[in-house]
């Protein structure tokens, strides 16, 4: 019985696979809200820092490189990423900050993503309302051959990697209020799945 159903699994991944990609989008769009206990300002700090992302997220952000510094308050600022989510694959795209503060901050991405990715920050009390616009195409051949098969699995991996971000952003928030002395006793933020992809793809770049 148990060989039986093996192959009928397999018969229908052969003719889902074979019968070819269906006419479906590789469009994506994503709300993302984070309450985080915290200030307009202590929020924006350590979201407007892209080097600082593998250290406190760690779980998404495996690599970051800042190409060009931009003007005033990191406008034009360009940044080089390898990230990834639950799933197995990483993703290369960079993105050119678009404007940055207390309000929030704006991205145009391009790479294996391409579109554009909107923060916008509102006090709520001792609570900061954080909420993330996604627009992109996704560019990744893996992902653009397979979204007509794969669409909720790539969803999911989206919604799994803003969940870790709030988690990781609450704890470095918590970090950074504390003094030195005990800032270590913070628990460390969550890492990465499938870490020996992560550590194998960080050491194939080229410097």
């Amino acid at each position: 019985m148990l060989r039986l159903g093996a192959q009928v699994t397999h018969n229908i991944w052969v003719t889902l696979l074979a019968s070819g990609p269906r006419p479906v989008s590789n469009q994506y769009h994503f709300i993302t809200r984070w309450r985080i206990q915290a200030t307009r300002d202590e929020v924006a700090a350590v979201l407007e820092d892209p080097r600082d992302l593998p250290r406190w997220w760690p779980s998404v952000y495996l690599d970051v490189r800042v190409l060009n510094e931009g003007g005033a308050g990191g406008v034009g600022r360009v940044v080089e990423l390898l990230t990834k989510g639950w799933l197995p694959y990483t993703i290369r795209w960079r993105f050119t900050t678009r404007n940055a503060g207390a309000d929030g901050l704006a991205l145009v991405a391009e790479g294996d993503f391409r579109g554009t990715g909107t923060w916008v920050f509102k006090q709520d009390g001792e609570f900061v309302n954080a909420y993330y616009d996604w627009r992109i195409a996704a560019e990744k051949p893996l992902l653009r051959r397979m979204t007509w098969l794969l669409r909720p699995a790539f969803s999911a991996n989206h919604r799994w990697a803003m969940r870790k971000g709030e988690e990781s952003l609450r704890l470095e928030i918590e970090r950074r209020r504390l003094p030195a002395s005990e800032a270590a006793n913070v628990p460390a933020p969550p890492g990465p799945t499938f870490a020996w992809l992560a550590g194998r793809r960080r050491a194939s770049r080229t410097p």
